[in-house]
């Protein structure tokens, strides 16, 4: 699941608090909407990532981590500074 394309930059970006669908579109350059539409429907269905309706005029939806998406946080963090290492850095 979290090898899949954006999966682990959409949690990533969630680790600082719940968003709306058009902040996190914002928030990853080169995602496309359908993309990020596919993968909150996967992260919610996996239970990572919670879809809250927020009803008023007019109504808003944000999404967050649930406990098991927080817990994500450190390992992609550790993948993150391994790839700045390794990755990114000079070969």
């Amino acid at each position: 699941m979290i090898g899949r394309r954006w999966t682990g930059a959409i949690v990533q970006r969630l680790l600082d608090g719940p968003l709306r669908f058009n902040e996190l579109l914002c928030a990853i350059p080169g995602l496309s909407d359908r993309l990020l539409t596919e993968r909150l429907r996967e992260l919610v269905a996996a239970e990572i990532v919670r879809r809250e309706v927020h009803h008023g005029s007019p109504v808003r939806v944000t999404y967050g981590l649930t406990q098991r998406g927080v817990e994500l946080g450190p390992a992609l963090n550790e993948i993150g500074r391994w790839a700045e290492r390794w990755i990114a850095g000079p070969l």
